[in-house]
């Protein structure tokens, strides 16, 4: 998991524009395989998301997503995160009460890892089969069905650490 790690945050020069855009291309191309409409409501607050690596608040998405015209509602938003992360486009990052995109192309069903950098904000994801087994054991053992099978932990990112 060490090396997955490392990936799992952009380096600070990485192409952004070239991130974005791959996201937004997956992201509708995963919507019309699935016969779904990303809107361009969807696509605004996928696009806010996609402005940073750190995760935003809803109120924060609706500051980004009304700089061109007039401010969506807050259930507007909240639906279409609702749609978003649905789709796995977006995930919820609960201990900041904030969304962020995702970037990865994995299936809704993988145990997802969040590395929450306490100095930057950024948010590496990365998938864990092992730990996700050992987890789905423990609850299976305990009785317990797992609905958002997500780990979160908070520590300081290797950009951060080096700088």
């Amino acid at each position: 998991m060490r090396g997955m790690a490392l990936s799992a945050f952009p380096t600070p020069d990485h192409d952004h524009d070239r991130c974005t855009a791959d996201a937004l291309a997956h992201a509708e191309a995963l919507c019309e395989a699935r016969a779904q409409r990303l809107t361009p409501i969807r696509r605004q607050v996928l696009a806010a998301l996609l402005t940073s690596h750190r995760p935003l608040g809803a109120y924060e998405i609706i500051e980004l997503t009304g700089q061109e015209g007039a401010r969506p509602a807050p259930i507007t938003i909240y639906r279409a995160l609702d749609f978003l992360m649905e789709n796995g486009l977006v995930h919820r990052i609960e201990s900041r009460n904030a969304f962020i995109a995702c970037i990865h192309n994995h299936s809704t069903a993988d145990f997802v890892v969040f590395l929450i950098c306490e100095r930057c904000g950024a948010v590496g994801e990365v998938s864990s089969g092992a730990i996700g087994e050992t987890l789905s054991n423990a609850a299976r053992a305990a009785g317990f069905a797992p609905k958002a099978p997500v780990v979160e932990i908070s520590g300081i990112c290797a950009h951060c650490r080096g700088a």
